[in-house]
């Protein structure tokens, strides 16, 4: 069986200049590596806060790398400049507003400023996008909350099995599934 492809966007105007060391990513990889109990392969890019660029790399881990998840990271606060959530919209056919209000919640726990920031996910064809605030400390905070729902998100757009590391986190499946 191959292994599960996992999209790793980093959303940053200096990290893909090369000025500022993309941690967003690693962090987000880092996680993974954590919970997951399936064999996986991240599939990472980084593009500039441009609506076009992210448009362009989700399509191409969507649909020609066969990413079943994808998790971006930054671009989602209020400046001019953080356009991940209307990337996504775009070229999304659903969107779960519910995955962000879960994160917002979880994030106010930690900083008042959570308020803030627009994370949102939507289903592409059989692929989930998750969008994750750009702090690397907010990133394994957010997955905490949303990622036991993940799994069977997978499963309902009939996307490969992803298995976690139940001592670390449980998924939820129905009963039987």
């Amino acid at each position: 069986m191959q292994p599960i492809q996992i999209g790793i966007l980093t959303v940053s105007d200096r990290a893909s200049r090369g000025e500022y060391e993309d941690r967003g990513g690693p962090a987000i990889e880092d996680y993974l590596d954590e919970i997951l109990d399936c064999d996986w392969t991240p599939v990472a890019r980084i593009v500039s806060d441009d609506v076009q660029g992210i448009e362009t790399a989700l399509i191409e881990l969507c649909d020609q790398e066969n990413c079943s998840l994808v998790v971006t990271t930054g671009g989602t606060g209020p400046a001019k400049r953080d356009v991940t959530p209307e990337a996504t919209e775009a070229i999304c056919e659903k969107m779960l507003p519910g995955f962000g209000e879960l994160m917002r919640k979880v994030s106010l726990d930690h900083v008042p400023t959570a308020i803030l920031s627009r994370q949102t996910a939507g289903i592409r064809g059989r692929s989930l996008i998750v969008n994750l605030p750009g702090k690397p400390s907010a990133i394994a905070e957010c997955l905490d909350a949303v990622f036991p729902a993940i799994p069977y998100c997978v499963d309902l757009i009939e996307g490969p099995r992803i298995e976690t590391k139940s001592d670390r986190l449980v998924a939820f499946r129905p009963k039987g599934k």
